[in-house]
This record gives structure tokens, sequence and C-alpha cells, in this order.
């Protein structure tokens, strides 16, 4: 089934969101119990030329130290802090700068040739924290109810397509913009009419998961000059199968059902906040208001700050 939620402060300042997510995907537990995941917008106030990684680091002798051998080829390390989890890896997380953004994916790729290593996500204007297991747990381990920023989308999965781990978790991704990120509920069933033009445009794919592909089809609209909302009505068009899409952008979130509404997803907006779920109780956590909509077959919403 899958569970998603996203909210966004109307206000563009800094408010629990990572508490605020926690607590809509607490609610919409019962959707996936496979595992969760965040991106959380404003959480991190980098100088332009900055990003975070978050690298899986196997538990064996020499992997860290290969690891950063690697990364100061690329640049000096910054703010490191390891985040022991479950099982036999553990989060690396640091901060580098490049002199551009494009050498972030270049410098991921070559991350991950390294064996007993795989990097989650780079990010300069969010923080991507994502796990196996229950949000509980994942919450705990890496502290999100701490997590300020303006606004962010969550997800807890029931996986029925890819791997169960860490790296298939939602969020997803695209590295061809900057700090955009998606959230799924549901099916692409012309999945390789989709994914096919955008490898001849050399658009890299990490996984056969309908999410990346999703990802890196968003990324494309808004590189091509789309607007966050004219993407998704281009996406309602173009996408096959049963799916509530959820995005995050640096400046607002957006969502999509498909053209029959065979996935759930509801919405609530106040003076004070937009926010969006798979369903109505999750809305209640973050907002005390009785004007939630069904979100329509065929409907986009997007909110930008």
């Amino acid at each position: 089934m899958c569970g998603i939620a996203g909210v966004i402060y109307k206000d563009k300042k800094s408010h629990h969101v990572g508490e605020a997510l926690t607590s809509m995907l607490e609610s919409l537990q019962h959707r996936g119990p496979d595992s969760a995941g965040y991106a959380i917008y404003g959480s991190l106030n980098f100088p332009d030329n900055y990003y975070q990684l978050n690298i899986e680091v196997k538990r064996k002798r020499g992997v860290l130290d290969n690891l950063k051998s690697l990364l100061t080829q690329f640049s000096p390390i910054f703010e490191e802090e390891i985040v022991e989890s479950v099982g036999d890896s553990d989060v690396y997380k640091c901060k580098i700068a490049l002199d551009e953004y494009s050498l972030l994916k270049p410098c991921i790729s070559e991350i991950d040739d390294l064996k007993d290593v795989n990097v989650i996500n780079g990010s300069h204007s969010f923080e991507m924290i994502k796990d196996t297991g229950k949000v509980k747990d994942i919450a705990e381990r890496f502290d999100v109810p701490s997590r300020m920023g303006t606004h962010g989308i969550g997800h807890t999965r029931f996986a029925t397509e890819s791997g169960v781990d860490r790296y298939h978790a939602h969020p997803y991704q695209s590295y061809i913009i900057p700090d955009i990120t998606v959230v799924h509920n549901g099916q692409i069933t012309n999945y390789w009419k989709i994914r096919d033009p955008l490898e001849r445009k050399g658009h890299t794919f990490e996984s056969f998961n309908d999410t990346e592909c999703i990802v890196h089809y968003m990324a494309d609209k808004l590189n091509q000059g789309y607007k966050l909302e004219e993407a998704l009505d281009q996406a309602v068009i173009d996408l096959d199968g049963p799916f509530s899409i959820l995005v995050g952008t640096p400046n607002g979130i957006g969502i999509a059902k498909d053209k029959l509404g065979l996935r759930p997803g509801v919405m609530v907006e106040t003076d004070e906040i937009f926010a969006v779920a798979s369903e109505e109780m999750a809305l209640h956590d973050v907002v005390d208001s009785d004007q939630i909509e069904q979100i329509a077959p065929g409907e986009t919403r997007a909110y930008t700050i």
C-alpha cells in the first residue's frame, strides 16, 4: 500500500518539520512496515558550494579509511558523524565542498564503486533520512523530531518491487537538477516507456524501482522549464497505472493522483500550512481543521514558497 505525507509552512520560517512528518508517518504506519524515510528542506544552511553526503558503510576493517581517502580527492571533509544502525552497516554523514553542482554526481559514482560502500544521497538544501524498519525506530535512531525546516515529504513503505534495504527506501532523488525528491504510492505500468527516453537523454538509473523513474521524469520536466504544477499535470497525462505522487523541491511540494483515482490522497490548506497525506488521520496530526479535501482523480496541487 505505502503511505505518503508532506507539509509546508507558508511563512517560510523554520518549524519542527521532522516532528510533524514523524507524527503523520506513524499514523500511516499500517500502510507500510518495511521502511520509512524523510526529505526535510531548509534544514541545511550551507554556503552555495557545500553538500551533505549520507553513505552506508559496512563495518569492516579499512572500509571507512578507504572512503575518506577517496573523498579527500574531491574536497576536504567537514562535520563528520557516524549514525550506528541495525545490521552490519552504519551511516557515515559528512559535508564536502565542490566547485560546482555538476561535480556531485561524479563524486557519488566514484564512491559507489568502492567495495562495501553505498551512497544514500547527496544534497545541498535538504536532509534525507531513510532506513528499514518502523517509523518510530528510525525517528529515534536519527533524531528526526529535532530536525527543523520549512517543508518536507515522507514515506512509509510496503515493498511490492525491488529490495527492502536502506537505499530502496523512499524518498528517491535525481541529480538532474539540485535537490528534487519523490515519494510514491502505487505502480507505474508504462515504466519502460518513460525510462527509455530519459536514458537516451543521458539520465542514469541506479535501480528498477518505478519511484526512481518518476523522480527522473519530474526532474527532466523542471529542467526543461516547467513549473512544478505544470510538470505534475503532464505526469498525469504521461504516466499510466495507479499512483499518488508527492514531489519535494527546495521551494515547495506538489502532489498528483492518477486519472482513475486508484490511490488515496487528501489535503488541507489553512492560512499557515499546506499538508497532504494518504489518509485523513495523518493530517489531523499537524493541523486543526475540518476543511480536509479528497484529491480528485487526475488532480494536481502544488504549493511553493
